[in-house]
């Protein structure tokens, strides 16, 4: 009789080759940068003038001043309400569809992936800045709020509280669902909340957008983030060393940040993995089923009560969301034809963007490959990450300063390839994939292309998908590198019909036109209950719990 064919050994040599384009990306686009912004953040002058070294001046008196603790205070205070929403509102709303059975926890997740695909920070400003113009009812309060300085900063925080509770929750609660596979508040379930807890943070670090276009700052400053900060020194003084330091100062608290989470995850041996497509079904309220010691333990069908819960949850929590989108509902429906909504601006907004996500994801799957799926250190081989950690919540606005000059000196401002996203690699994208492919090469006796590559891929085309979606809302960049209206993406030319004393109607729906949002969509409800669903996160101290196909 002839012994089973082993699968094909791959060397350790391999691994490190897949990592070496991600090695090279985040020297080029994250490391030099990096370097310059701080070397930018020591001189003085800028476009205007020329630049002469200061040393630590411009440290000195930004922190003497106040203005970074006040814009830090700020926007951290942005970051409260949604903080609270992802590991309390969104959690909870996870277990009760994890505990009410499949279709329940499946009608969620398609139900949730609305708020993720139509979510647009401009947009969502520019609904409630054209609300509030109209004094519209229930938000006159609001109106009169954002003009004051001492009540300005409440404000804000409510409003963006409210337009962002639907996109945080549905993202929360996408990622604590795999969790609770490991076990209900088990290690995976507590590691993921720490995670969730410092991106939100490191996200709202960031906050640029609806703070713009509501408020640009004011009034009297009241209401700057660091982002504003760093934009208001930067591009409208044309002073890049205080804008710069406010850039490395942002960079600091995110590169921390980032390391802790890597620490996090690699320490407690976090891995994704992707379960059968075909398993016992599964429910905590009902009844144990019986178990032979053989696999990972599973429970019973799910009881009235359990579903009755599940459903309750997920409909108060969509009604909340509902309530809150309205100011952008509402613009949606009155949306007219505008600049932001024609072909050559939706060309402008998601042809960079694609481009840049196959780009950036492409490189972090090769290397997640080489790091996660043929462990070039062995069992440890995830502490190669730490390469990566500085960066790992890090967007295109900590090294905006550093990348505009160095579009410039080649030459580059005003040009459709400027629009392009200017990182190489998507560190968080290495991150969820090097898991994924962790877990995947410690759970399968198969041979990598079949039991690592194949079952990943999928996940590196929901990541390109999302990505897609982030560069195309984003407003910094392409705001910095193209004046030129031809050239406008969606979200620059919303903003470019808010501003001044333009009264017109703007196009709330340009950011998110109805084919993309239905294209998107589909993609996701399809990789939702196909892919996703399947999704198991564990650590060290958690098992896989099966649950119904």
């Amino acid at each position: 009789m002839t012994s089973p064919t082993p699968p094909p050994a791959y060397s350790p040599a391999l691994g490190w080759l897949l990592a070496v384009p991600a090695l090279l990306g985040t020297l080029i686009s994250l490391v030099l940068p990096t370097v310059q912004t701080i070397w930018l953040s020591l001189q003085s002058g800028g476009v205007m003038r020329e630049s002469s070294y200061v040393g630590m001046s411009n440290y000195t008196e930004l922190l003497g001043e106040g203005d970074f603790w006040r814009a830090l205070g700020f926007t951290l205070s942005l970051t409260v309400i949604p903080l609270l929403v992802a590991v309390v509102v969104g959690p909870l709303l996870a277990l009760a569809l994890d505990r009410a059975g499949t279709w329940p926890r499946r009608a969620g997740r398609v139900v949730l992936s609305l708020a993720v695909v139509t979510f647009s920070p401009v947009a969502v400003a520019g609904a409630w800045m054209q609300g509030l113009r109209q004094d519209a009812s229930g938000l006159v309060a609001l109106a009169e709020g954002l003009r004051e300085p001492a009540t300005a900063p409440g404000t804000l925080r409510l409003v963006v509280a409210a337009a962002t509770f639907g996109v945080v929750c549905a993202l929360a609660v996408i990622t604590f669902l795999p969790a609770l596979r490991g076990g209900t508040a088990g290690p995976a379930t507590f590691a993921v909340g720490a995670l969730v807890a410092l991106a939100t943070v490191a996200v709202g670090l960031q906050a640029f957008s609806i703070g713009l276009v509501l408020t640009r700052g004011g009034p009297q400053r009241s209401t700057e983030t660091l982002a504003g900060l760093q934009y208001h020194y930067a591009f409208r003084l044309a002073e890049f060393g205080p804008g710069a330091a406010v850039a490395a100062l942002t960079g600091v608290i995110l590169g921390v940040l980032g390391i802790v989470a890597t620490v996090i995850a690699v320490a407690t041996r976090l891995r994704l993995s992707v379960t059968p497509r075909t398993a016992t079904p599964t429910g905590p309220l009902g009844p144990p089923a019986a178990h032979d010691g053989s696999g990972p333990p599973h429970r019973g069908t799910p009881g009235v009560a359990g579903v009755a819960v599940g459903v309750v949850a997920l409909v108060v929590v969509v009604a909340v969301a509902l309530l809150c989108a309205w100011p952008w509902a509402d613009g949606v429906l009155a949306s007219p034809d505008t600049p932001a909504g024609d072909l050559r601006a939706q060309v402008n907004t998601w042809v960079p963007a694609l481009a840049g996500a196959l780009v950036s994801v492409g490189v972090a799957y090769l290397a997640a490959l080489g790091i996660g799926g043929l462990r070039p250190l062995g069992r440890g081989s995830e502490w190669l990450l730490l390469a990566f950690a500085p960066w790992l919540f890090v967007g295109p606005g900590p090294l905006g300063v550093a990348n505009w000059q160095n579009i410039r000196n080649l030459g580059l401002i005003d040009s459709l390839p400027a629009l392009i996203p200017p990182l190489l690699v998507s560190v968080p994208a290495l991150f969820v994939l090097t898991l994924l492919c962790k877990g995947l090469a410690e759970r399968t006796d198969r041979d990598f292309f079949g039991g690592v590559f194949l079952p990943s891929l999928p996940m590196a085309g929901v990541l390109t998908g999302a990505v897609t979606l982030v560069n195309a809302h984003d407003l910094l960049w392409p705001m910095l590198v193209v004046q030129n209206p031809a050239l406008f993406t969606a979200p620059v030319a919303q903003v470019n019909q808010l501003s001044g004393f333009n009264t017109s109607v703007p196009d709330i729906g340009a950011a998110t036109p109805l084919l993309v949002v239905a294209v998107a969509l589909a993609a996701l409800v399809a990789a939702q209950l196909l892919y996703l669903d399947r999704l198991a996160i564990t650590t060290n101290d958690s098992r896989v719990r099966t649950r119904a196909a």
